[in-house]
């Protein structure tokens, strides 16, 4: 890692058995450094439940219950917001040699198995799994709710639906001015269509 980790827990693999059931809380000290390196303004709380499976060639299955409330800027209005965020996830803990290059096969990837995170072959670092699991969950364009978009159209309008939107047609009013009009004089040499 090219850094210190804010919020390690490392486990030993002779902790680990046949199994293991482990729970850890970031300090507020922790919580504050992370929201630094995740650019929030606070996280209130971050606690992540793992049930820890150790399986062949000397890697982990972890099954991971992450539960965080941060404070985020909302794109929108530019106002600190909190959030509640809670997910399930799973990750495989696996030697760092067993890494993939830089340079990966797409096909080779296994797009339903859990993402593959190193170790050095001494111990598991939970804590930092928890941060990177956080960072995948913040929405990179959070909103506040209430800002303005809930009545904002996701879906592309039907057909016949876009002539009426374009053309300026109004269902309550007179028809405005279509802005392209212009443009289609121009194209046309100068003619009306």
């Amino acid at each position: 890692m090219s850094h210190s980790p804010e919020f390690s827990r490392r486990i030993p693999f002779n902790r680990l058995g046949s199994g293991l059931d482990e729970t850890i809380e970031a300090s507020a000290s922790e919580r504050r450094a992370l929201a630094a390196r995740l650019g929030i303004p606070d996280i209130e709380t971050l606690t992540c439940r793992f049930h820890l499976t150790p399986s062949e060639n000397r890697s982990v299955l972890a099954e991971g219950i992450l539960s965080a409330k941060v404070t985020q800027i909302c794109v929108i209005t530019s106002e600190p917001f909190e959030d509640v965020l809670s997910e399930t996830f799973f990750l495989r803990f696996i030697p760092a040699e067993d890494m993939p290059e830089d340079e990966f096969d797409i096909d080779s990837l296994d797009m339903d198995g859990p993402d593959e995170v190193p170790h050095d072959g001494k111990g598991i670092d939970i804590g930092e799994a928890a941060a990177e699991q956080l960072a995948l969950m913040l929405d990179p364009y959070p909103r506040k709710p209430g800002s303005g978009l809930e009545n904002a159209v996701d879906v592309a309008p039907s057909e016949g639906e876009e002539g009426t939107q374009l053309s300026g047609e109004e269902p309550d009013g007179p028809r405005r001015p279509n802005p392209f009009s212009a443009l289609s004089v121009l194209k046309n040499g100068g003619r009306k269509e």
